[in-house]
């Protein structure tokens, strides 16, 4: 079995939200069901910026779905949407 990398874009709350509180809230989450490899931030409109979370997971049964489903359910989340995944050779 090998290993696929995912990138998720979170859709913070609004634009008043805490981006830097959020990343670290991102690096934990992901950090307990896959391997954290970075973070950047994609300016949306209006002060709105959303952050694409990279990280690195096992390519078996579920794939992202664990961590989608713990990204998901952050604080000052509003949506996510797996952007990319593709297998690691």
């Amino acid at each position: 079995m090998g290993e696929v990398v995912a990138t998720v874009k979170l859709m913070p709350e609004s634009p008043d939200v805490d981006l830097e509180q959020m990343k670290i809230d991102v690096q934990n989450a992901v950090n307990e069901d896959a391997e954290f490899h970075k973070v950047e931030e994609e300016p949306i409109a209006f002060g709105l910026v959303a952050l694409n979370v990279m990280f690195i997971v096992d390519d078996g049964e579920g794939g992202t779905e664990i961590v989608e489903e713990k990204l998901a359910n952050l604080p000052n989340v509003n949506s996510i949407e797996v952007m990319d995944v593709r297998r690691l050779m």
